[in-house]
């Protein structure tokens, strides 16, 4: 894993506990998943929309801002589940050597 994500899972994982009057970390674990959720479609469709915008000409900066709120409230919401990035790369890397095709069908198939 990257020294950043390994960086970051730590502080989210230090704060998940902490006072949710000082962590913002602290205060979504304490508001609960459907805060956390909330958070994680807010900034899909931000980064949706900044995407549209690079797309027309926007500065790009803009969507790797927006891109990195969304992994960062993602990661919160894997660490209120008690995972982390480390197990998401783990699932990447296993589906190397497989066709995008192959790997969704494979999973489609596993799901009936």
């Amino acid at each position: 894993m990257s020294v950043v994500l390994e960086q970051l899972a730590e502080i989210l994982k230090d704060r998940r506990e902490g006072n949710p009057e000082e962590s913002y970390v602290a205060s979504l674990h304490h508001k609960g998943l459907n805060k956390i959720l909330e958070k994680v479609g807010e900034e899909t469709t931000e980064v949706i929309l900044a995407a549209r915008d690079v797309d027309q000409g926007a500065d790009s900066k803009v969507v790797v801002s927006e891109v990195a709120d969304l992994w960062f409230h993602t990661l919160v919401m894997l660490s209120h589940l008690g995972l982390d990035a480390c197990t998401v790369l783990e699932c990447l890397e296993d589906r190397f050597g497989m066709s995008g095709i192959a790997e969704k069908a494979a999973r489609d198939a596993g799901n009936k």
